[in-house]
């Protein structure tokens, strides 16, 4: 395990993951809500809409992003 610093919240923790386990459940219904969102409504012309429309952080949202985390945006502009 290593001393890290959450990347979601900036609170300091021991783990191997990269946020915080208050933080964890918070990604996962992120997560969720986003991969529902996209299944719906593939309408979005870029990350900074689907931000907005989901209401998850574009900091977030990238990170996801980034770690495979979010399937079909494929065809949104990155």
């Amino acid at each position: 395990m290593e001393f890290k610093r959450c990347v979601r919240c900036g609170c300091f923790f021991m783990s191997n993951n990269d946020v915080c386990c208050n933080c964890e459940s918070k990604d996962r219904f992120d997560i969720a809500k986003l991969n529902n969102i996209l299944e719906e409504d593939l309408n979005f012309n870029s990350i900074q809409d689907l931000s907005i429309a989901s209401g998850v952080n574009l900091n977030n949202l990238n990170r996801f992003i980034a770690n495979n985390k979010i399937y079909g945006i494929d065809n949104i502009s990155l």
